[in-house]
């Protein structure tokens, strides 16, 4: 063999092992891992772990660069897509010397005025606008913190929420105002709190004003609150999750770094500030990497690509079914009009992700999985047509660094749908490939604190994350609630939320893999599926609740009834279906899910529900109920 072949034939191989065990991305992963963590190293020896530390080093290095852009609309956007658009928002945008002068100005309003100060906690209650990241950033410049609230929040949850963060002051942009002063006498006189109302003239009276206040350090931990972001939860009123500087910091400059944010980048976001994703991921990532932050004051499926072309976005950030909603838009000649290359986010289903990329020309798909409250996160960056679907993907030589040492995934009990552990020895079991289980985060027992603050004034709810004794004695891990699953291929898949999966003929049904079938039936917006009680019958049975593109357009139930008989394994097949006109979401395009597990069967007068009688779908009359109901038809 000539020394021609030889090397033709060692590229080849070296080829094929890159592929089997994807070496030089794992390559390019772990020096990015090594830059954050050693910046994050520095910052704790400088003792400089605030974020804020790292927009001043931009507003040093780049004073003229643009920080933030925003689309402000001049009127309410019509969903007419007839409409011009373009015409409807005037473009502001602001430097990094800009933003940083505000910033200060804003500050010595707030230690001046309203006597804030280091170790303060205020709550900002704002709609997307560059005014909150100059409020949030001016408690950061006075080592005081933001307690980030939903805006859509009212009485008793809004005042619970400024309560539990222990708040000294809440501030209302004016786009909230009836909702702020919903509780502003009720905070007043039980328990001192002001409210303020900020609009337009207040924050120019502000900058007029006041002179710039320097930042006052206060010797930051990396287990330190940064800020507080509430989460909706299951049950309840909202958890107020502490986001720890090593989070803000470290996590976010991770982030940005393994999903290739640049400083040449502009990352567009109609997310609403008040979550971590767009808080944290969106504009703490792109201050790492000295960029460009474009504020979407709403999400608009009519509207969302005429925004990400005034600001000139090169990625954009969805959440949840954002991308279904544009997914299912009319098509229009701009599609294609517009400079992103890549879609940073989480929650993309399987089977909007590639009729995303292709219609809109988007080239990546940069999925993560996490929570607010995690100590970390994993993540996909797909391009082509390998890895559709995951929200997590590494080589063999990531994989086993971070696979035991950063999260795991362990076995489900399926009778009792808790994890599942060995009657001898007590501890769990690992899953198997393609096995589905909790996906648990990694912790120092020795230190929980460091990685997992859990959540303020709620002790019970932050023990009952935490999980001990799980593949060895001694080891602790914090529970996600949410099943996901790893193939051999290293790419790691969500599955469903732990308490959403129920029992039927013995199996396990999985809700998302029923919504994804009937959705792919075509003409479905959207679709919630949720295990019901039926008399005579162990487990819960199936029940769809759908919502159509097109209310006046009905799904031919035959047709609909096969193709699910076709797409699911017999036990998962929906029993019972029924037709809304709207689906409840948050902020952030997540169903609420939780609104449409008690079913009320038979339907309340006026309303129709659908049952699987042999292969189609057809009306539940009264008699067909009290045959299932009496035992004398069998589901």
């Amino acid at each position: 063999m000539s020394g021609l072949e030889i090397a033709a034939a060692a590229a080849l191989g070296a080829t094929y092992v890159d592929a089997r065990l994807d070496f030089l991305n794992d390559l390019v992963r772990m020096k990015l891992l090594f830059g954050a963590s050693l910046r994050w190293y520095l910052a704790q020896k400088r003792d400089k772990v605030s974020v804020f530390n790292v927009f001043e080093e931009c507003v040093r290095k780049t004073p003229n660069k643009t920080f933030l852009v925003y689309p402000e609309p001049t009127v309410e956007v019509s969903e007419d897509p007839s409409s011009v658009l373009e015409d409807l928002f005037i473009v502001r945008k602001y430097t990094y010397a800009e933003a940083h002068e505000r910033i200060q100005k804003i500050s010595a309003y707030l230690r001046d005025v309203q006597g804030i100060k280091t170790k303060d906690t205020v709550a900002i209650d704002f709609v997307n606008k560059p005014e909150m990241i100059f409020v949030w950033f001016a408690l950061w410049n006075l080592s005081a913190k933001p307690a980030m609230i939903n805006y859509n929040l009212q009485g008793k949850s809004l005042s619970h929420c400024v309560r539990v963060s222990q708040s000294k002051l809440l501030i209302v942009d004016e786009e909230a105002t009836d909702n702020g002063l919903s509780v502003s006498e009720e905070l007043e006189k039980q328990d001192g709190i002001p409210t303020i109302v900020a609009g337009k003239v207040f924050f120019e009276e502000i900058y007029r004003n006041f002179k710039p206040v320097s930042y006052v350090p206060d010797h930051q931990k990396p287990f330190d609150a940064s800020c507080y972001i509430f989460t909706s939860g299951t049950t309840g009123l909202p958890k107020a999750a502490t986001m720890s500087w090593k989070k803000a910091y470290w996590g976010a400059d991770l982030y940005s770094s393994i999903s290739f944010y640049s400083p040449h980048d502009t990352l567009y976001s109609a997310m609403p500030l008040y979550h971590s994703t767009a808080a944290v991921l969106g504009v703490l990532g792109s201050i790492h990497k000295n960029g460009t932050y474009a504020i979407g004051h709403k999400f608009s499926t009519t509207s969302f690509w005429v925004q990400a072309r005034l600001t000139k976005a090169t990625a954009i950030q969805y959440v949840g079914e954002t991308c279904r909603y544009l997914l299912n838009a009319p098509e229009t000649a701009d599609d294609k009009l517009h400079q992103v290359k890549i879609a940073h986010g989480n929650g993309m289903r399987p089977d909007v992700w590639q009729k995303f990329k292709d219609r809109f020309n988007i080239g990546a798909i940069s999925e993560f999985y996490a929570a607010t409250e995690s100590p970390t996160a994993i993540n996909n960056v797909q391009r082509g047509a390998y890895g559709v679907g995951a929200c997590g993907h590494y080589g063999t030589v990531a994989t086993r660094v971070l696979h035991r040492t950063r999260w795991n995934i362990a076995a489900i009990d399926v009778d009792t749908q808790d994890l599942w552990r060995d009657p001898k020895t007590g501890l769990c079991r690992e899953t198997h490939s393609d096995e589905p289980g909790e996906f648990l985060f990694k912790l120092d027992p020795k230190n929980i604190k460091l990685d997992f603050q859990g959540y303020v004034g709620n002790q019970s709810a932050t023990d009952e994350k935490l999980v001990f004794d799980v593949f060895k004695k001694g080891d602790a891990w914090v529970r996600s609630g949410d099943l996901l699953r790893a193939d051999k291929d290293h790419s790691v898949y969500f599955v469903d939320r732990l308490g959403d999966t129920f029992r039927w003929k013995s199996e396990n049904v999985s809700t998302n893999e029923v919504e994804e079938a009937v959705v792919d039936f075509g003409g479905v917006d959207l679709c919630v599926c949720v295990g019901v009680q039926v008399p005579k019958h162990e487990g819960r049975a199936g029940f769809a609740v759908i919502k159509l593109n097109n209310p006046r357009k009905q799904l031919d139930m035959d047709k609909l009834g096969k193709h699910l008989l076709e797409r699911l394994p017999r036990y998962a097949v929906p029993i019972f279906i029924k037709f809304v006109d709207t689906v409840t979401i948050t902020g952030n395009n997540k169903v609420q899910k939780k609104e449409f597990r008690n079913q009320q069967i038979p339907a309340p007068a006026g309303q129709t529900i659908y049952w699987l009688e042999g292969t189609s779908y057809k009306p539940l009359t009264a008699d067909a109920w009290a045959r299932v109901e009496n035992g004398r038809h069998k589901l």
